[in-house]
């Protein structure tokens, strides 16, 4: 089977405190939260998705079973808890993401209110943290002109028109990297390209510097 909803990963991994991680005995690419798995992208014999699977209220999904023919009882699941989704079936990408809200909120909902503190605490000093180290909550347009680095994809107020912001281009297009942090060429032409003109030439090389020393500690 081919997959048509190509944005799920993307989708998943922006939620707050979600990890993702291949269980090689199944062949499942797992998102968890807390360490407990909400959704799982299933693979087949040729590694080509097979069955994208959740959880949700027992209720819903024996409703939408009903509904819809591409959702079935949880793949090698609890079946009355979980429900799998062809990856190339008919089911509306809005509701295949509302599913995966639903499983994100179930299984977050079934940690410890401490654990859930953590990781929602957590995530939101991550993702404050721009892939160069730039505090979002220090600039003033944050939650205002902005939303962040991060939650923009790198396409903040100062960027280009449309597109993201050429130090988040790069490092998202690198593998099994968070940001900037590990790069060997931090900092690189890309950053000294990138000066606030308001900056003098010294505020910009302490500029640079604090937020190398932010990375380092992330």
């Amino acid at each position: 089977m081919k997959m048509r909803y190509t944005w799920i990963d993307e989708f998943l991994l922006q939620k707050p405190g979600v990890t993702k991680d291949l269980k090689e005995e199944w062949n499942w690419i797992r998102y968890q939260i807390g360490g407990k798995m909400f959704a799982a992208v299933c693979l087949g014999e040729n590694d080509e998705p097979y069955y994208i699977t959740l959880k949700l209220e027992p209720a819903e999904g024996d409703f939408l079973r009903q509904q819809y023919e591409d959702i079935i009882p949880g793949y090698y699941m609890n079946k009355q808890h979980w429900n799998s989704v062809k990856p190339d079936g008919e089911v509306p990408d809005d509701l295949l993401k509302d599913l995966l809200d639903k499983s994100y909120q179930l299984v977050l909902a079934g940690l410890s209110k401490k654990k859930q503190q953590e990781i929602l605490s957590g995530a939101a000093a991550k993702n404050s943290l721009s892939c160069c180290g730039t505090d979002c909550t220090t600039c003033g347009c944050y939650g205002n002109l902005c939303k962040g680095c991060n939650e923009s994809l790198g396409k903040v107020f100062h960027a280009p028109e449309g597109k993201a912001c050429p130090i988040y281009e790069c490092s998202a297009s690198q593998e099994n990297r968070e940001g900037c942090r590990g790069c060997e060429k931090v900092p690189c032409d890309i950053w000294k390209a990138t000066k606030d003109p308001s900056l003098s030439d010294e505020a910009f090389a302490q500029n640079i510097k604090e937020r190398v020393d932010r990375l380092r500690r992330k």
